[in-house]
């Protein structure tokens, strides 16, 4: 259960710290306040069945910094709190993920649109390597769509380890 947790809150919940950022990154950052609910699936491993989940989150934003704090809960006793710290520079997002069973994972990325990519670092071996990735997409107004993605060290093909959909409450 340890590392269940790490790929789908990671996704989730995230504090980010920005400076210097641009007026669309701010307008990003501010549309992503609210409190949020959903569910989703998460895999333990690439090659192993999803367990469902269900989370919330509430953040807070102002024009260069956002909050998200939450829990996902999942096979009715199993729950976890994460936090994710990032900085905004130059228009690269760099920070850790607090929270997982394997350590402090780093975190690096782009924002694309309505999507933050991050690459993940995790600090040991998670499903044969230390890398997976990221990406926490705005839907619409009122929505978040957090995905992860890890390579199946059996086929080397890329599998999707957890997709949460929360929605503003």
């Amino acid at each position: 259960m340890n590392r269940f947790v790490p790929a789908v809150l990671a996704c989730c919940a995230a504090i980010l710290f920005s400076t210097g950022t641009s007026a669309s990154e701010a307008q990003f950052l501010g549309g992503l306040e609210g409190k949020y609910a959903g569910h989703g699936q998460v895999r333990l491993r690439t090659n192993k069945k999803p367990i469902n989940v269900n989370c919330t989150f509430t953040s807070t934003a102002s024009a260069n910094s956002l909050s998200l704090k939450g829990r996902c809960r999942g096979l009715l006793v199993v729950s976890r709190a994460v936090g994710v710290d990032l900085k905004i520079s130059g228009g690269s997002y760099r920070g850790s993920y607090i929270g997982a069973g394997s350590g402090t994972a780093s975190l690096s990325g782009k924002r694309k649109g309505d999507t933050l990519n991050l690459a993940i670092g995790w600090a040991k071996e998670v499903n044969g390597d230390r890398r997976a990735n990221l990406s926490l997409a705005k839907a619409g107004n009122d929505g978040l769509t957090l995905t992860t993605t890890d390579r199946d060290p059996s086929s080397g093909k890329m599998v999707t380890t957890s997709r949460i959909t929360l929605a503003r409450q």
